[in-house]
């Protein structure tokens, strides 16, 4: 991605920020109707509008004022859809958040944002006035006028009404902004290009708000004050301005028309810095929206931080960790009596131990964005598929590491895609098969030890496995004279993972060509991940996900071959111990196997593995190390165990990448180098 101004940058996250949150309303609008999110979309798409229009992105502004044109008429008026108008919302709404999507990557990328959203804006305001014709307004509540100047008004004629009710009144308003604000001055521009579409400004201050240090500095102690004209209550004023970002407090109250007028000629705004009065009814109002501002108190104590701060953040806590090793394990230390020496040692290992946790809990997020996501593409193949399909989301608040969360998104949707294809049947053959109307389709998460499970369930057809085990001995992925019931069910299944692997015979636009579930299986690969299947005839799939927690630092098992090192990661382990030579056994094609407890594991010989020379060959004269991946086991054969030790994971060269069973390297206290093993890789390659 390209690098962006921080303003720009900011903009580009909260935007995606609110469109994925508009996206999921969205969605549970069409289920259940607009009625508790209408307020939620409109201040959506306001906070869109200002935002983009402060950045000059029009295109993306006018996109977000029609929809905002739309769900105001729908605030005032509570029209009662039918359900192919709401169904026509709900795609025209959409539309509009793909368009701005696709701005939006333009922009991450350092692209012009150059989309025409012009068909799209005349389809919303046609829309909207279909909407007037059969639904006519009682309020006759005008909306937000489109073509609206982005200079801010300043209406020198003030007019007060005396009566009670809000017919037109004169306000002033002072907001407050959070201390952790960054550039105040263009958040003061958003709250009044925003405000301008609920009130008629009179006057504010400070004038010069662009770029004026002064102002500034007046924005950070006294904040923004406002002379206003406005028919709405000062509820519905403070509500509006409460909805712009890092906007701690609002306070809002009636001045006299001779003020008014006063401060229209001179459009300088003088406010005493103590509270504005208010009447007894009013202070009574604001007394019950106490529990309001206590929350976006809470709110605004938290902050949002660059992911590139948080990698550099690990990377130094991975040296850390290394430099405490090297201190702590210094060889030079070996035979001498240094008490005082090791409680110091062990207290700074204390604390780095806390330190990394809570740098590793900085960076791991909920799954529920990334969840949240499969939503649309359930309903949009559901439409082009023409099945009828639930999600059902669960365990969406498991946390996993910020760059794994990166490497899920597509993978996941990929396996949406081909339950929805493959596996979930027509509707008209879910129901000869009395099977429910709609399908089900399940994504969950769970935590298991140092993984985290990622499952995704549907009740179809199932897996074929004869179907899927000709193709495999057709490709010959299978010997045509091995056996069908020597192989797993959960080793035929994985035969579809692999690169131009499909069985279906006709090429649709999701599947059949032979490609998706490849680029699953290496995707997880990649993060340190395993795909495991299970699926029975009519019943439905299981496709597991496991995943490791964190990428960044391990437990490690450090063992000795020769003059080398290598790590074990220690979730993969089992069990070591010695063997006899008596225990060693040989398969009919030579390879050296031992049994242990009625199941035959293959033995790997490390040294013979990666060519390291060594004395110790004989099998009574090392260790023997049991390890499993994705319910397949090996045994390692090493001179012997050093000790178990945190170590940080680091990327290997290109030219090392290409030795199959190296997941990566570390550098332990002594300052030597170890490899770490790649367990998934020796377990698929040499067990049965």
């Amino acid at each position: 991605m390209a690098q962006l101004e921080p303003m720009l940058e900011l903009f580009v996250f909260e935007t995606n920020q609110l469109i994925g949150e508009l996206e999921e309303k969205l969605l549970v609008s069409e289920q259940e109707g607009f009625t508790n999110s209408i307020n939620e979309i409109f201040r959506i798409m306001h906070t869109i509008k200002g935002s983009a229009a402060m950045m000059l992105f029009n295109n993306i502004a006018d996109v977000a004022h029609s929809v905002e044109d739309v769900f105001f008429y729908f605030r005032e008026e509570h029209p009662e859809l039918t359900a192919d108008e709401n169904s026509k919302l709900i795609d025209l709404v959409l539309e509009a958040v793909d368009f701005i999507k696709m701005e939006i990557a333009k922009i991450e990328e350092g692209q012009e944002s150059n989309g025409n959203a012009g068909t799209l804006n005349q389809s919303l305001s046609r829309f909207l006035e279909e909407l007037q014709v059969k639904h006519p307004p009682q309020n006759q509540t005008k909306a937000p006028k489109k073509k609206e100047s982005q200079k801010m008004s300043h209406n020198l004629t003030a007019q007060v009404s005396t009566k009670e009710e809000p017919v037109s009144a004169s306000f002033q308003a002072q907001v407050l902004f959070s201390t952790d604000c960054d550039c105040i001055d263009l958040r003061a521009f958003a709250v009044l290009n925003n405000f301008k579409n609920r009130a008629t400004i009179i006057s504010y201050s400070p004038q010069e708000l662009i770029d004026n240090d002064d102002s500034i500095a007046i924005l950070k102690e006294s904040g923004l004050n406002i002379i206003f004209d406005s028919a709405l209550t000062i509820e519905q004023l403070e509500e509006t301005l409460l909805n712009n970002a890092f906007v701690k407090e609002v306070r809002i109250g009636p001045i006299a028309a001779s003020e008014v007028a006063v401060q229209s000629v001179t459009k300088e705004i003088i406010l005493d810095d103590s509270e504005v009065k208010l009447n007894e009814s009013e202070a009574k109002q604001q007394s019950s929206s106490n529990s309001t501002e206590n929350a976006l108190t809470a709110k605004q104590s938290m902050i949002s931080v660059s992911v590139n701060k948080l990698d550099v953040l690990m990377d130094l806590v991975g040296e850390l960790v290394i430099a405490e090793a090297m201190v702590t394990r210094n060889p030079e230390l070996d035979g001498l009596v240094l008490d005082n020496f090791h409680k110091a040692a062990q207290q700074l290992r204390k604390i780095t131990n806390e330190l990394q946790d809570v740098v590793m809990s900085i960076r791991m997020v909920p799954l529920t964005q990334t969840f949240q996501k499969m939503n649309r593409i359930v309903r949009d193949m559901s439409r082009k598929l023409n099945k009828k399909v639930k999600l059902e989301i669960v365990g969406e608040e498991t946390e996993v590491d910020k760059n794994i969360i990166e490497h899920i998104s597509d993978p996941l949707m990929h396996l949406i895609r081909n339950s929805m294809d493959h596996g979930l049947e027509s509707n008209e053959e879910r129901k000869q098969k009395g099977k429910p109307e709609y399908g089900q389709i399940t994504l969950e998460a769970k935590n298991a030890g140092g993984d985290v499970l990622i499952l995704v369930k549907d009740d179809g057809r199932g897996l074929d496995r004869e179907k899927i085990l000709k193709k495999a001995r057709a490709n010959g992925l299978v010997a045509k004279d091995k056996d069908a019931s020597e192989i797993s069910d959960r080793e035929v299944y994985s035969y579809i993972l692999l690169p131009g692997f499909s069985t279906k015979e006709e090429v649709s636009e999701f599947s059949g060509r032979g490609v998706g579930m490849d680029v699953v299986a290496k995707s997880i690969e990649k993060i340190g991940g395993t795909v495991i299947i299970d699926s029975t005839p009519e019943v439905g799939t299981v496709i597991t996900l496991k995943i490791p927690l964190t990428l960044a630092i391990i437990d490690g098992m450090t063992v000795r071959v020769g003059n080398s090192q290598y790590t074990v990661p220690t979730t993969s382990i089992r069990e070591s111990f010695r063997m006899r030579p008596e225990d060693l056994i040989a398969d009919p094609d030579g390879n050296e196997m031992i049994l242990i407890r009625g199941k035959c594991y293959p033995i790997v010989r490390l040294h013979e593995r990666f060519q390291v020379k060594t004395d110790i060959d004989q099998v009574d004269q090392g260790i023997v190390m049991m390890v499993e991946s994705n319910d397949k086991g090996v045994c390692l054969f090493a001179d012997e165990l050093l000790g178990e030790q945190q170590v940080v994971v680091k990327a290997l060269p290109n030219y090392i990448k290409k030795i199959k069973g190296i997941a990566g390297c570390t550098l332990l206290g002594n300052g030597s180098i170890s490899l770490i093993l790649d367990v998934a890789n020796l377990c698929n390659e040499l067990a049965s």
